[in-house]
């Protein structure tokens, strides 16, 4: 593959995910052209259009973005009958007609690598002609690799096949095989965040000494949600998603238990739980973490100062700046463009507890009878701590898209 036809990056969807991985990407200018699948016409024309790219209600507006307060208008050269406009000199080309993966116009254009934004395609087990659509559409169609910007969906016994990954920057991302992946999945921003919280305390301590884990993220609105209330569509059984997350504080559901799972495959070995609680903000979002870790008697106590310690060892020892650890007091809107955090740790706000559990080895499993017979109290005392962790992260443009971005320029280097 040759080193120009490596900077065509191809888009598909233009909604929050999309538009934001665009301004990322006019911003750091690896890719000399941006084919973007918008699967159908946009208002009344190619000024509707730029009128959305170039305004965001949360991040503002896009010059302002890549160029500070001083800046002058990016988007130039726009040419309506070729569907081509420059953001910040890089060339972008609106497709408009096909919303079926295997149909995008993606070998026309020399698009050999697709971000997919839509959220519509992410089984990869299902064959490019399903009726529906399918990610593996994208390589009919004449993509070598697709990025899919949210963890796959696999159904209830089904397998990740051989040429598909799931990976985090800064975790995992080595086991991206340019040879054998077409298929990789960004993960989700929830999932992002917590693999950066868990794994320098599964480094520290080792996975035998984390007896639990739980998480709760308090996450922003999404798409998905209702302004106002609505009528639910027929079968669909989550009625608080018809709810308006204007005006409420919503229970749901999240998949990042799963989605660490594949990417860090030690957490099988930990009992873990992840909810998910809606609220009426736009973007930032966190993740309060509990872990249960049995004390040692030869090792530090578990407490306060150790765990933030790690955190901060951690962050400086990365070169890639994924991890923030901090001891400032924040709210939601502080975290908003932090570049490039998969996580802000909230030193200030970490807690630990121990306790003394008494347990009746009896009622444990894997212990022998003759080992019971001999202890003569039958209850054994076990220290244990109870940590919790505050993790920011901005599930958008600054944590999320940041890293989607960083996955998706190493991805096109290992074309090349």
């Amino acid at each position: 593959m040759s080193t120009e036809r490596s900077k065509i990056l191809g888009i598909n969807g233009l909604g929050r995910i999309g538009k934001l991985t665009l301004w990322h990407h006019a911003g750091r200018k690896f890719f000399n052209e941006i084919v973007i699948n918008v699967g159908r016409e946009v208002g009344t024309g190619m000024d509707d259009l730029i009128h959305y790219i170039e305004r965001d209600s949360t991040y503002g507006r896009l010059e302002a973005f890549i160029h500070g307060f001083r800046a002058e208008p990016v988007i130039t050269d726009v040419d309506p009958g070729s569907g081509t406009f420059m953001v910040n000199g890089v060339k972008v080309k609106i497709l408009s007609t096909d919303r079926n993966p295997k149909d995008i116009a993606w070998a026309q254009n020399n698009v050999e690598l697709v971000v997919d934004t839509t959220g519509q395609f992410l089984d990869p087990n299902l064959e490019s002609d399903a009726p529906k659509g399918s990610i593996r559409g994208h390589l009919e169609a004449g993509a070598r690799k697709v990025i899919a910007s949210a963890p796959f969906k696999l159904k209830q016994g089904a397998v990740i096949p051989d040429d598909a990954v799931t990976t985090v920057m800064g975790i995992n991302d080595k086991d991206f095989n340019p040879v054998r992946h077409c298929l990789i999945s960004n993960a989700s921003c929830t999932t992002t965040c917590l693999a950066h919280m868990i794994k320098p305390l599964m480094d520290a301590f080792g996975v035998d000494r984390l007896l639990s884990a739980s998480m709760a993220t308090v996450h922003a609105a999404t798409g998905s949600q209702q302004v106002l209330d609505r009528l639910p569509q027929a079968g669909k059984t989550d009625l608080r998603k018809n709810r308006s997350i204007m005006n409420n504080i919503i229970l749901t559901t999240t998949g990042a238990a799963k989605a660490l799972q594949q990417v860090i495959p030690e957490m099988a070995n930990i009992g873990f739980i992840a909810e998910s609680v809606r609220i009426p903000t736009a973007t930032g979002s966190l993740i309060i973490l509990v872990i249960n870790l049995q004390e040692e008697l030869d090792k530090p106590p578990v407490r306060r100062d150790l765990i933030n310690q790690i955190y901060q060892d951690t962050a400086q020892k990365q070169s890639d700046g994924y991890l923030i650890f901090t001891e400032k007091q924040n709210v939601s809107s502080d975290i908003i463009g932090t570049p490039r955090a998969a996580a802000v740790i909230e030193g200030h706000e970490t807690h630990t507890r121990t306790a003394c559990l008494s347990i009746n080895p009896k009622h444990m499993q894997g212990i022998d009878k003759d080992v019971l017979e001999n202890i003569k109290d039958r209850v054994c005392a076990i220290q244990v701590t109870q940590a919790v962790i505050y993790g920011w992260y901005d599930n958008e443009m600054a944590s999320y898209v940041n890293m989607l971005g960083e996955r998706t320029v190493t991805v096109a280097e290992s074309m090349e």
